[in-house]
């Protein structure tokens, strides 16, 4: 069977094109070796399920590893700690018949048999249940492992939080009582710190018994050399002819080594022929964007689940407000568990150009409607295109004439605050179905923000910023140099927003050496 991309489920190597993860992997061992407990939390489709498998298959020759997840019981799964403890030994029991898992037939002897006393009998108390634990890890040939995925699903129960009681006390009472060498849940959430409420309906909160666990410090996002080695497995197949290591590198510069974002960019130019190119990557970049998929529709929930995460996305990406980052603060706190953002050098920024853009998206799905501003894009907008390229130039100086109309009037709290935004809503029906846009995260503050677009495998930077003064005007210009040497681009475009009463409003033309930057000014 031809091997493929998979974004759905468990990944194979011998099934699906796919990342080396070995080394992740041997990196988890070690913290099982040492006798860690810890949570594998990642955001969603980031490759949990997959490291589980091979972490599996890699601890099966030295331990006996019962592997089980809480995916798809039933609340009333949940009813009582003796429910719980019931499912998880039944979970143990159709665990142990793994092939890879190579548990002892004295503990599968064990499990089967409380399985039936809890059948039997409704009185069996958790006492029972840790008692079973010791008993099978007493009867293991090798050292007992309990790894339990989709954990997220349990953590909003009385009962789990008892379970996890009884593991940390006999994990601290482990020099006396033999007990599993390590555990390791698996989830979005980090269960160290139950206090996040896991369902947002939910009114009562904890603290977790689980502050035991070691910090998961392993990185589970690609990098460059991670897709290069998946892209030389699929080009030894397919032998297109691809440059594997300008490829690998656009696609991190889109994805940011999200797994299921790879390896979905991956998938889409394969299945579609869109061709391994940077016009295929911008393809299937832009199909990306206006799909629904699980992750997106994960990511609207969390929006919506927390309001205050979503307010501080909207002020970072609209606004261009600064964020320091500080994990004691709930929303970040959120935001880095759920990865969307990332702690770069101590500041806030969101994960991925991906996830930038649909979050630009969905947020200005509420106001551009309402917007005059998109209403008269919607007019223009055909005239911009001249043979398959972007009149940038000529969006700006009709930008600015309705700029003036309809906000002219307005004072200058108004236009700092809006002007960028606006420019974005103009730009968007322009470029809308056929190119995509992003806001450079290094740029974005109060005063400037780099916007780059991609139009019909053309790239196009337009330094969107406040005016303050000439100086701070020189400085905008050379940076946008810098960043015009970095695309290999001879032009580029400054849209300024001037409180200046002496300013004109119009565009003009300024010429660096052999580059040539054209300003709006409004």
């Amino acid at each position: 069977m031809a091997k493929r991309f998979n974004i759905t489920g468990l990944c194979l190597p011998d099934r699906h094109y796919m990342v080396d993860i070995s080394e992740r992997v041997a990196q988890i061992k070690r913290m099982v070796d040492d006798s860690e407990y810890f949570c594998i939390n990642r955001g969603r489709q980031y490759g949990k399920t997959t490291t589980l498998n091979a972490l599996k298959t890699a601890l099966a020759s030295d331990y006996e590893v019962y592997s089980i997840s809480f995916e798809g019981l039933d609340d009333a799964s949940y009813e009582t700690e003796r429910h719980l403890a019931y499912a998880m030994m039944r979970q143990f029991e159709f665990a142990a018949f793994e092939r890879c898992n190579n548990v002892s037939q004295q503990v599968r002897d064990i499990v089967s048999e409380t399985v039936k006393k809890y059948e039997q009998n409704d009185q069996i108390k958790l006492d029972d249940f840790s008692m079973t634990i010791t008993r099978m890890c007493l009867a293991a040939q090798h050292p007992l492992i309990m790894i339990i995925d989709e954990v997220d699903q349990a953590s909003n129960y009385d009962s789990f939080i008892r379970i996890l009681g009884l593991l940390r006390k006999k994990y601290l009472a482990r020099e006396g009582i033999t007990t599993f060498q390590s555990v390791i849940f698996a989830g979005v959430y980090d269960i160290k710190n139950l206090k996040l409420k896991m369902r947002p309906e939910s009114d009562h909160q904890y603290n977790s018994p689980w502050n035991i666990a070691t910090n998961f410090d392993v990185d589970m996002s690609f990098n460059v050399a991670d897709v290069e080695g998946m892209l030389r497995d699929y080009e030894n197949d397919h032998h297109t002819g691809m440059n594997i290591h300008e490829l690998s590198q656009w696609i991190i510069d889109y994805t940011s080594g999200y797994p299921f974002l790879v390896s979905k960019l991956c998938k889409t130019i394969d299945e579609k022929n869109l061709g391994w190119n940077y016009a295929g990557i911008l393809e299937a970049v832009k199909q990306l964007l206006v799909e629904r998929n699980t992750l997106f529709d994960d990511m609207n929930k969390k929006l919506s689940d927390f309001p205050d995460l979503r307010n501080m996305l909207k002020d970072i990406l609209y606004n261009g407000e600064s964020y320091r980052y500080n994990a004691d603060d709930k929303s970040i706190e959120l935001a880095k568990m759920f990865n969307f953002i990332t702690n770069d050098h101590g500041m806030v920024r969101i994960s991925n150009r991906i996830f930038e853009t649909r979050l630009y998206n969905a947020f200005a799905f509420e106001e551009e409607n309402k917007s005059q501003i998109v209403q008269e894009s919607y007019i223009d907008k055909n005239q911009f295109i001249e043979n398959g390229q972007l009149n940038v130039e000529k969006i700006i100086q009709r930008f600015i004439v309705h700029f003036q109309d309809i906000y002219g009037d307005r004072d200058e709290k108004f236009v700092e605050s809006e002007g960028r935004k606006y420019f974005m809503f103009y730009i968007k029906p322009i470029i809308n179905g056929v190119g995509n846009y992003y806001i450079e995260a290094q740029t974005r503050d109060n005063l400037r923000t780099d916007m780059i677009i991609d139009y019909m495998g053309h790239q196009y930077i337009i330094e969107m910023k406040i005016w303050r003064g000439d100086s701070y005007n020189k400085r905008g210009e050379q940076q946008l140099l810098d960043y015009l040497d970095y695309y290999h681009l001879d032009k580029g475009y400054m849209m300024s927003f001037c409180f200046n009463k002496n300013k004109q409003p119009g565009v003009h033309t300024v010429h660096i050496g052999d580059r040539e930057i054209i300003e709006g000014i409004v």
